[in-house]
C-alpha cells in the first residue's frame, strides 16, 4: 500500500479528506497537533495520531490539510524530515503562488483544488443534492498542477487528488499560475463578490417592501434560468428588455477597467492579501 501522511488530519478539511482516504488503497498516517482534533481522529478511525517524524518515515505522499496562512511555516518545518522524492500535496494555489514553499529540488510539489459540485448536475439522491461542497456524495470536477517534480509523479498525485475529492468527474491539469487565476481571481474576487452584491440587492428589495420569501424565491429562480442561458446550459436568448438592462447594469455597477483583476500583478497582490 502507498503510505500517505495527512497533516491537519483532525481539522475540518483533514477530516473530509481522511474519510475518503480510509476507503481507498492508501495507508493513511494522521498528524494533528490539536488535542480536540486528535480525539476526532480517534473517534472516527480508531487510531492515534502520530508525531510528524514517524508519520513521514517511508511515506510517498504528504498532504498538508492546513490553512493557507500556515502552509509555508508547516512546509519549512517539515521538509528537512522528508526523504528525496516525496510528493507534497497542497490543497490551494495561494501559498505556492506567493512563494511560501521552501526550495528543495528533490521534493515534488503537487497542487490540487476542487471545483465543487456544479450548479447544473444530474444528482438525484438526497445526500448528493445536499452535498454542496463535494467530496462526500456529489460528483465534482477538480484542477491539479505539478509545480515541480518528475512527470511520473503527476500520475500518483492525480490519483491522490481523485481519492480525496471523490467522487470526481473531470480532472483538469493546469499550471500554478492558472490555478491562482481561478482562485482567488475568478471564484472569489469576482464570483463571490458579485454573489454577495446580489444578496445585498435582495436585502434592498426587502427593505423597500418586497416580502422576504418572495424576493429570495424570485432571485434564486432567476439566477437558475439566467445562468443556464448565459453559460449555454440550455439553448435560449435573453429578451431585448433584458439585454438593455444588462448594458445599463454593467455601466452602473462595474468599473470600466474591472478585468484588470486578472492581470498578473493583481493576482499576485490578491494572493498576498490572503496568505
Amino acid at each position: 500500500m502507498t503510505v500517505v501522511a495527512l497533516f491537519g488530519a483532525g481539522g475540518k478539511m483533514g477530516m473530509r479528506l481522511g474519510r475518503n482516504l480510509a476507503a481507498s488503497r492508501f495507508e493513511t498516517r494522521h498528524v494533528e497537533v490539536s488535542p480536540a482534533g486528535q480525539e476526532r481522529v480517534r473517534q472516527a478511525y480508531g487510531v492515534d495520531c502520530l508525531p510528524a517524524e514517524q508519520a513521514v518515515a517511508g511515506a510517498e505522499v504528504v498532504i498538508l490539510a492546513v490553512p493557507d496562512t500556515h502552509v509555508g511555516a508547516v512546509a519549512r518545518d517539515l521538509l528537512p524530515k522528508l526523504a528525496a522524492g516525496t510528493i507534497v500535496v497542497i490543497l490551494d494555489a495561494a501559498a505556492p503562488h506567493a512563494g511560501h514553499l521552501p526550495e528543495r529540488a528533490d521534493i515534488t510539489y503537487f497542487i490540487t483544488h476542487p471545483c465543487h459540485p456544479p450548479i447544473f448536475n444530474e444528482e438525484t439522491e438526497p445526500a448528493a443534492k445536499a452535498d454542496h461542497f463535494g467530496g462526500v456524495a456529489a460528483r465534482q470536477h477538480i484542477v491539479n498542477a505539478l509545480m515541480q517534480g518528475p512527470e511520473a509523479h503527476y500520475v500518483l498525485g492525480e490519483e491522490v487528488a481523485r481519492t480525496i475529492w471523490a467522487p470526481v468527474m473531470r480532472s483538469h491539469r493546469v499550471t500554478v499560475e492558472q490555478m491562482a487565476i481561478l482562485e482567488p481571481g475568478l471564484s472569489e474576487t469576482v464570483c463571490a463578490t458579485l454573489l454577495d452584491a446580489m444578496r445585498e440587492a435582495m436585502e434592498e428589495a426587502i427593505a423597500r417592501g418586497v416580502p422576504r420569501e418572495a424576493a429570495r424565491d424570485f432571485l434564486l429562480g432567476h439566477m437558475n434560468i439566467l445562468a443556464a442561458v448565459t453559460f449555454e446550459e440550455v439553448q435560449g436568448v435573453f429578451s431585448d428588455a433584458c439585454n438593455k438592462a444588462i448594458v445599463f447594469g454593467k455601466e452602473t455597477i462595474l468599473k470600466p477597467d474591472w478585468k484588470r483583476l486578472f492581470e498578473p500583478e493583481e493576482i499576485r497582490e490578491s494572493v498576498r492579501r490572503i496568505t
